[in-house]
């Protein structure tokens, strides 16, 4: 699959998610090199103060070096209700390169997620193509 198809289950995937007044649904699934799917996630999918990134990236211990997050929504950079953004959990656990659709609005914070992660050397694509796919389920928030 490329990466159109991966992200496009990304943003399916935040269609999962509880919706909420305070904070974006967003999908996020993490491919290994060899084009095979590690893990999947998506916001407030076990707790209400989960991102997708991280909810995906709690399912695996395995190395991520090497590997491709797709995720609806640009990771976040700056983050009120855990110590660790999502930019920062994706530098952590090494992940190469970040796939992602919509940039994310200054409704809760300023999106900066795209410069942090290029900054320190991970490759970002934006493929805006699915941008509407990735808002859909936060229509409620935009409006």
């Amino acid at each position: 699959m490329d990466d159109v198809g991966w992200l496009r289950i990304a943003c399916e995937l935040a269609g999962l998610c509880p919706p909420s007044r305070t904070a974006f649904s967003v999908g996020a699934v993490i491919v290994g090199a060899d084009g095979r799917e590690i893990t999947r996630g998506y916001s407030r999918e076990h707790d209400p103060h989960d991102h997708a990134e991280e909810s995906a990236l709690a399912k695996t211990a395995a190395d991520l070096s090497g590997t491709t997050i797709y995720s609806s929504l640009e990771p976040c950079a700056e983050r009120k209700s855990r110590p660790l953004t999502c930019s920062e959990l994706i530098l952590r656990a090494g992940i190469a390169r970040v796939v992602f659709a919509w940039r994310e609005p200054s409704v809760f914070v300023e999106g900066k997620g795209v410069e942090q992660l290029r900054a320190a050397g991970v490759e970002v694509v934006e493929l805006p193509a699915l941008a509407d796919l990735a808002r859909a389920p936060n229509a409620h928030l935009l409006s």
